[in-house]
This record gives structure tokens, C-alpha cells and sequence, in this order.
């Protein structure tokens, strides 16, 4: 990977990321309470379109290589790009949705896992793992670092925790590209890849497994399944470095507010 591919944004081009990173968040803040027994993926979908178009922004990933709509919604042993159905959630279930938008000629994309009714205490600490994981891999995307930074903090904090680092999927450079350089793997080396510096932006995303770290693909060309069945957890962020220190451009408090889940995780990176 060739460093000079990289592209290090202006503190204006962050503020525009910002603002597409915060629609998502508010995106997946009003779908969070219909997020119940009986609801769909389908419905979820159009809520998200809708939401979405009439804040004069595009849906970031309806079209992209094809993909049919606008949220990837990914149940259970479905680790991410599922297609939404209309197959109602059931009370146990955790349901992984991802979402992107275009505003203003930048990307926002991330992404939370949700619980709908009441979830097994296995599958609430694996997503406490993964949430925990993702905090732990922005803690080291600071000036100094390297890319297997991030990666190393993600695999220890869920292998520590006896999970599966899904290799095959990873994280990203986001800007006016959906997908930049770097790479951001969920798993490596202290001190390896890239150096980080002021003006990166990341989309920073470990998707675990509560079983094996293998994967499969289904037929339908996106839906990527856990290859045990086991229950998989998906949680992303965008952040920026700025005077050597990650800032988080997305957030999760849309959700909470909408979940009535009062949460302090985020103050360190604002």
C-alpha cells in the first residue's frame, strides 16, 4: 500500500465527514426505537431512505457495487451486508445495521448492533466485547501510532474475552471515498502499517464472532455469515485525528436517547 494514497483531509473537509457521519447517527438514533419484535428489515430500510433524502443527503450505500439498499441488516449469525427482508425480528434476536450517506461530497459510515427483547447473557457480552473493543482500538489512533495499533488493541481486548476476529472483513479510510487507504484490520502487530498522523479519517469497525473467526458467503453475493452459525457483533465509528488525538465524528447518543440507555463512553473522544 503506497502511502501517498492515503488522503489527509483539512480540518473543513473533517467538518463535512462530521456532518455526514452525524446523519448516520441520527439515521440509526430513529430506526433504534422500532427495532422490536414483529418489526423488519424492510421497514427499517425505508424509514432510513426517507430519513435520510429528506436531509438533503444521498443513501451511501444503495447502489455501491450494486448493493440493492440502503441499510446492510445483518441478524444473529449474519456478520454484516445482509439484505433487508421482510422477515419479522424475533424477542432474542441482535440485529447488526450498518449505514452509510453522502452529504456534501463525503461519507458517513458506521455502524451499531442492536438487541431486540430479551438477548442471552453469552450474546450481551460479546457485544459488550466488541463495543469495548472499538473503543479500545480508537484509544491508539494517535500521533505516534501505527495501524497495527488499533489492530492489536481490537484483537487482544475480544480474544482475551475467548471471541472470533473475523480476518476476511476490515475497516477503512473514509472521505469522499467510502473505501480510502488505510486498510484498518481487526487484528495485528504493534508498531506495523501505516503511521498515523493529524488529518487521517477512519472508519474503525471490529466485527467479532462469539464462536470461530471463519466466515461464509451466501449465494445472494453480500450476506456474510458466521461459519459456526455462532452470533457475530458489529460496532463502527469515524474518527479523526486532530493535534495528535482521536475525535470521534459519529456518535451513538442518538440511540441511547432513543433506547433511554444513559452512557459516558464517548466523552473522552469529543
Amino acid at each position: 500500500m503506497d502511502s501517498k494514497k492515503i488522503k489527509l483531509k483539512s480540518l473543513e473537509q473533517i467538518e463535512l465527514i462530521r456532518e455526514s457521519a452525524q446523519l448516520v447517527s441520527k439515521t440509526l438514533g430513529l430506526i433504534a426505537k422500532e427495532i422490536q419484535p414483529g418489526c423488519t428489515s424492510k421497514k427499517l430500510d425505508k424509514l432510513a431512505e426517507e430519513f435520510i433524502r429528506d436531509n438533503n443527503a444521498k443513501p451511501g450505500f444503495l447502489g455501491m457495487y450494486g448493493f440493492p439498499n440502503t441499510l446492510c441488516v445483518s441478524p444473529n449469525n449474519e456478520v454484516v451486508h445482509g439484505i433487508p427482508n421482510d422477515k419479522p425480528f424475533e424477542n432474542g434476536d441482535i440485529i447488526s445495521i450498518d449505514c452509510g450517506v453522502l452529504k456534501n461530497g463525503f461519507y458517513g459510515d458506521h455502524a451499531y448492533t442492536f438487541e431486540v427483547g430479551d438477548v442471552s447473557n453469552d450474546v450481551k457480552k460479546l457485544l459488550l466485547s466488541t463495543k469495548g473493543s472499538l473503543y479500545a482500538g480508537i484509544r491508539e489512533f494517535k500521533s505516534g501510532n501505527r495501524v497495527g495499533d488499533i489492530s492489536y488493541a481490537i484483537q487482544k481486548f475480544n480474544e482475551d474475552n475467548g471471541y472470533g476476529v473475523v480476518k476476511d472483513l476490515i475497516g477503512h479510510g473514509l472521505g469522499e471515498d467510502l473505501h480510502e487507504k488505510p486498510e484498518v484490520p481487526n487484528f495485528g502487530k504493534r508498531g506495523n502499517g501505516k503511521k498515523l498522523v493529524d488529518g487521517m479519517v477512519l472508519a474503525i469497525e471490529p466485527m467479532i464472532n462469539l464462536g470461530t473467526e471463519k466466515v461464509e458467503y451466501l449465494k445472494d453475493g453480500w450476506t456474510i455469515l458466521t461459519a459456526d452459525r455462532k452470533p457475530s457483533a458489529h460496532f463502527e465509528h469515524n474518527v479523526a485525528m486532530i493535534d495528535g488525538k482521536p475525535k470521534l465524528l459519529s456518535t451513538f447518543k442518538y440511540i441511547y436517547e432513543s433506547l433511554g440507555i444513559d452512557s459516558q463512553e464517548e466523552s473522552e473522544f469529543l
